[in-house]
């Protein structure tokens, strides 16, 4: 619709802003994995571990830490951009349309929250299936013969 509606350097602008909306929120949702993977790690910790074990996760949680700030400073420039593509929208579309364009940004930064859940997710299922696994000793052929009716021969 925008292709329709709006001239091509409006159009250039809102898809920029939309690929710039994908990237931002992927790198937010990255960083801030990362960042819990490390403070999960630093918190199994034994209080006893090391100094020179925990000095590199300790360095690692500061540089993510920057980067997640340097990332949200991103995220506040992609939303004042949001809110000039939406006012040039706003003299494109009607206001239907217009409502639809605005549900759309919010939704498509929602769906990737939750494609990143569910990837997520996805990966600690099969993590902890290839641990059941292995702890059945199917993980290393031993048990194969089993699941193919053949038995222990």
């Amino acid at each position: 619709m925008v292709v329709l509606v709006c001239k091509p350097n409006e159009v250039d602008k809102f898809r920029m802003f939309i690929g710039d909306l994908d990237k931002v929120v992927s790198l937010l949702l990255s960083l801030s994995g990362r960042l819990l993977r490390v403070e999960s790690t630093l918190d199994t910790l034994d209080p006893d571990t090391e100094h020179h074990e925990r000095l590199p996760l300790l360095e690692k949680k500061r540089q993510l830490l920057r980067q997640l700030s340097e990332a949200q400073d991103l995220k506040d420039h992609v939303d004042r951009r949001e809110q000039a593509v939406s006012r040039v929208l706003a003299r494109c579309l009607t206001p239907e349309q217009h409502r639809d364009y605005s549900h759309f940004v919010k939704m498509k930064a929602a769906l990737l929250v939750e494609q990143r859940q569910l990837e997520d997710k996805t990966r600690l299922g099969e993590e902890q299936l290839r641990g059941l696994r292995e702890s059945l000793g199917l993980g290393m052929g031993i048990g194969m013969g089993m699941s193919m009716g053949y038995g222990l021969y």
